[in-house]
């Protein structure tokens, strides 16, 4: 029987850009891992992903079961994307309704979401990496929120509207907000709510 005492650990973290979402290498290349943010406590395990590319907001557990449950209860995931032009409202309610992507594959059509354009460039840290110059030409901001996370989703979804992704960071899941922590910034939390994925 697993011991109900044992005392577990939970975090929110500001995953860098070129960090991968997990504590073990699986390749031969050196990629940089979470761990290297900080000195987790063991069995401390990510619960959903960001890819290599991908920044913000991550949670992080050393319960396995509740890893589980929250991944496994379609609470929101709110994401902040720099697209290539200047977004249409065609574009946006295509994202709203849902577009074709390919999964494993084999033609996808992603459930209805939220989304919509931000006013401006959102309240961000700088990337450490140079997105492009601005003599390429314009880009725009918009929030997409997810119930649900195929293998890099919402770049299929904004390539598919013709607005390819440039920046992608996640800044909510649930009421778990990414509000101003900088990248790689670690904050450890009391527990989640697992039916609403906000704090208790």
């Amino acid at each position: 029987m697993p011991n109900t005492n044992e005392k577990h650990h939970h975090f929110k973290i500001f995953k860098p850009y070129g960090f991968l979402s997990q504590f073990v290498q699986e390749a031969k290349r050196k990629k940089k891992l979470l761990g290297d943010l900080a000195n987790f406590p063991n069995k401390t395990m990510a619960i959903g992903r960001l890819d290599h590319d991908s920044e913000g907001l991550l949670l992080l557990t050393t319960d396995g079961m509740k890893s589980f449950q929250v991944r496994d209860k379609g609470i929101e995931k709110e994401y902040y994307v720099q697209v290539d032009g200047e977004i249409t409202e065609d574009a946006v309610l295509k994202l709203q309704n849902g577009v074709d992507i390919t999964v494993n594959s084999t033609s996808y059509l992603t459930l209805p979401c939220k989304a919509f354009s931000l006013n401006g460039e959102p309240n961000l840290p700088l990337r450490g990496r140079n997105i492009r110059d601005a003599r390429h030409g314009p880009t725009s901001w918009i929030s997409i929120t997810l119930c649900e996370g195929k293998k890099r989703q919402i770049r299929k979804m904004t390539a598919a509207v013709g607005f390819p992704t440039l920046r992608l960071v996640r800044v909510r899941i649930g009421d778990i907000h990414l509000d101003s922590m900088i990248p790689g910034e670690v904050v450890s939390l009391p527990d989640f709510n697992i039916e609403k994925g906000e704090l208790i």
